[in-house]
């Protein structure tokens, strides 16, 4: 725990608002890909069972 909260208070003051954004932004994209491709694969797999 002492070394995640040292390696986190040493990221954060080099951190723009800019980095925070892209990040939010492409961690929203990953989220939503992610979901997609499991109800995709899950679908699928449900039509081959058959």
């Amino acid at each position: 725990m002492g070394t995640a909260g040292g390696t986190f208070l040493s990221i954060v003051p080099n951190l723009s608002s800019d980095d925070i954004v892209k990040t939010v932004i492409l961690a929203t994209i990953g989220a939503v890909v992610s979901f997609t491709i499991s109800l995709l694969l899950k679908s699928l797999n449900k039509k081959h069972k058959k």
